[in-house]
């Protein structure tokens, strides 16, 4: 009797891998899926080949063991290196907009080449990645900055 349990108990672990497997790489579901299958059939088998006790004692350890399983496995994903960061501070050197590009506000500059709407336009003598609002500017023409939103600069024929 004891030979029927091995393959419904390695169904389970296998489950419990594929579980593991779904916490760490995004399928979207699918490996999920296969999950629920491993779980199901070795249910299936232990229903019908062994008893109903020993089917409802594995149903009682999946209610136990899966549910600590997956809150162990978030846990131990959140703590390894795997995973980004939750924050990103200045002091950690993270900034989200370019320290001079808020002072450019108002300014007028030169499109450097075609702005179609996206180019690179000279403004005080630096290069400077800026757009328009869908207008076409050539290489050479005059603009004046509208907006700086944080590493956008949005900018106007003048």
């Amino acid at each position: 009797m004891t030979g029927a349990f091995i393959v419904p108990i390695l169904l389970q672990l296998a489950a419990v891998a594929v579980l593991i497997a779904e916490i760490i790489v995004p399928t979207g579901g699918i490996l999920g899926i296969i999950t629920a299958g491993l779980f199901g059939y070795s249910l299936y088998l232990v229903f019908t080949g062994i008893s109903q006790t020993a089917g409802m004692i594995f149903i009682a350890a999946d209610v136990a063991l899966v549910p600590l399983v997956l809150f162990t496995g978030i846990k131990l994903l959140a703590i390894s290196p795997a995973t980004l960061k939750t924050s990103l501070s200045k002091a950690d050197g993270y900034s989200a907009q370019h320290e001079g590009l808020a002072s450019l506000s108002g300014q007028t500059g030169m499109a450097f080449t075609d702005l179609r709407p996206a180019g690179i336009g000279i403004i005080s003598g630096q290069r400077v990645d800026v757009v328009t609002r869908g207008e076409y500017l050539d290489k050479g023409t005059e603009f004046i900055v509208q907006t700086v939103e944080g590493n956008r600069v949005v900018v106007r024929k003048i």
